[in-house]
């Protein structure tokens, strides 16, 4: 049947309707898959300015960005105090939304977080306690046009 219908062709109509179907399938799943992915959890302390811990103790590394180091070799404590100020005044025992994206060779969990909409990593960025992790950054879709601004 399926050789018959080949044979014969398309209509006109179902010439555009088959893309239309298949775009629309694709788009649902991609929906499903991104609105599993967001969960929300409160937030009980901020370790520096990219690492936090939920209430439930999960550790969390903010996905795409980099901020300065408390400790180490690359140590700059005074711009670490500050970043870790920023964040802990932004989401400390408060609820967020996160997206979860991958989990790192130290078992923190790597994803996204947002306060109401907003990206948290995004915001750090703007607002310089933060840079973009050029290696990871294109697990986030905003880092792109982040690139462009901040080269």
């Amino acid at each position: 049947m399926l050789r018959k219908y080949l044979r014969r062709g398309f209509s006109k109509g179902t010439t555009l309707l088959v893309p239309f179907l298949l775009f629309s399938v694709v788009f649902l799943i991609y929906l499903l898959n991104t609105k599993a992915n967001l969960n929300t959890v409160k937030i009980k302390n901020c370790y520096d300015g990219d690492t936090c811990t939920t209430e439930s103790g999960e550790k969390i590394r903010l996905a795409c960005i980099d901020a300065p180091e408390i400790r180490g070799k690359n140590a700059d404590p005074s711009k670490a105090k500050a970043s870790k100020e920023f964040i802990s005044n932004l989401i400390s025992n408060r609820k967020v939304t996160i997206k979860r994206i991958d989990t790192d060779r130290y078992g923190r969990t790597v994803a996204e977080i947002f306060i109401e909409g907003t990206n948290i990593q995004k915001l750090m960025v703007k607002n310089g306690f933060a840079k973009l992790h050029r290696k990871y950054s294109f697990q986030c879709d905003w880092t792109y046009k982040m690139e462009k601004v901040f080269g």
